[in-house]
């Protein structure tokens, strides 16, 4: 892992998948994630691993624990709904849209230009994950 450079975040979110070695796969050709590392365990588990994509990192990993232990990580299928959204620029969400849609991504959000300019979609990934793409930066206009 040495001649991996770190990626300049301070957020890198965690997901979990039933599947994690077919998400890493899927989410590298469907969303242009690039493959870090991983770390494969017993049974074709996921211990760890990293995709990146520009400056972001998300860590990829199979199920964790179990019901009756807390803390315990399930995929969203192990779920009801969904409780949470990755956001993830892109400098053209049109190809993007194209590219993802083409692999398989389930569209809940159209593409489309909100009134403050952004444009963007949200897809649904293999397992259950909702991802936003677009050219929005959340905080590229906060002023300290």
């Amino acid at each position: 892992m040495s001649d991996i450079k770190p990626c300049p975040s301070d957020i890198y979110p965690s997901l979990t998948y039933d599947d994690a070695a077919t998400a890493i796969d899927w989410l590298c050709n469907a969303f242009g994630f690039t493959k870090r590392f991983v770390v494969p365990g017993e049974g074709n588990r996921v211990e760890h691993s990293e995709l990146s994509f520009g400056t972001g990192v998300v860590m990829v990993g199979s199920p964790k624990g179990s019901a009756d232990q807390l803390p315990h990580r399930v995929s969203p299928a192990q779920r009801t709904g969904v409780s949470e959204a990755l956001c993830v620029y892109v400098d053209d969400p049109d190809a993007h849209h194209d590219r993802a849609v083409a692999a398989g991504a389930r569209v809940v959000q159209p593409l489309r230009t909100e009134d403050y300019g952004a444009r963007g979609y949200q897809v649904l990934d293999i397992e259950g994950h909702l991802w936003y793409f677009g050219n929005y930066r959340p905080g590229a206009y906060w002023e300290s």
